[in-house]
C-alpha cells in the first residue's frame, strides 16, 4: 500500500510535463542568452492571463541554478497589474530548450521552446505540456510579419488551432 501512495504521489507531484505529440525541444540552447525580459506576442487563451494586455516575462539566474520566471501583465477590467512569480529547472540538461516551471509550490508544468532564433534570441515559440498551451514571445515588443507568420504555420503543423490565437496589446 505504501508503495502504492508513493507512485501515486510522484505521478501527482509530478504535474503537467511531456509536450504534445508533434513538438520536440531545441537544442544548443543557451540560458544565459534567453535571460531577461520578454514580451508575449500571441498565445492561446487560458484562465490565468484571460484579459491581461501588455504581458511580459522576466528570467533571471537563481542561486540553485535555476530560473526565476516573472510573469506581468496589464488587467484593463481591474486597471492594476498582475504578476505571477515562479520558478524553472531543466528537464533533460541545459543544452536543451525543455524547462518545467512552477507557479504552485510542487506542481510543475511543461515549458517547451520549439523555436527559436538561434542567432540573436529575438523570439521564441514555447508550449506546455498540451495543445492548449502555446505562447510567441519576443525581445521586442513586437515582430517582424514573417517571424508571426513562421509561428502560426509551425504551430498549426504541430496541431495547435491557431484560429484561437489571442495578439497581445503591448503599449
Amino acid at each position: 500500500m505504501r508503495k502504492l501512495l508513493l507512485v501515486i504521489s510522484v505521478f501527482l507531484l509530478s504535474g503537467c510535463l511531456g509536450m504534445p505529440k508533434y513538438v520536440e525541444p531545441v537544442n544548443n540552447f543557451e540560458l544565459n542568452r534567453y535571460l531577461g525580459k520578454w514580451y508575449e506576442i500571441a498565445r492561446l487563451d487560458h484562465s490565468f492571463e484571460r484579459g491581461l494586455s501588455q504581458v511580459s516575462a522576466e528570467y533571471s539566474l537563481k542561486d540553485d541554478g535555476g530560473v526565476m520566471v516573472i510573469n506581468r501583465g496589464f488587467s484593463t477590467e481591474k486597471n492594476a497589474w498582475k504578476e505571477a512569480e515562479g520558478k524553472a529547472y531543466f528537464v533533460n540538461g541545459d543544452n536543451e530548450g525543455y524547462l518545467k516551471v512552477s507557479f504552485f509550490g510542487p506542481f510543475y508544468g511543461s515549458y517547451v521552446v520549439f523555436e527559436l532564433d538561434h542567432e540573436n534570441y529575438q523570439y521564441a515559440f514555447i508550449s506546455g505540456p498540451d495543445t492548449d498551451y502555446l505562447w510567441l514571445l519576443a525581445k521586442t515588443p513586437t515582430v517582424p510579419a514573417e517571424v508571426l507568420n513562421k509561428f502560426v504555420e509551425m504551430s498549426k503543423a504541430r496541431g495547435f488551432n491557431t484560429d484561437d490565437l489571442i495578439y497581445v496589446q503591448q503599449k
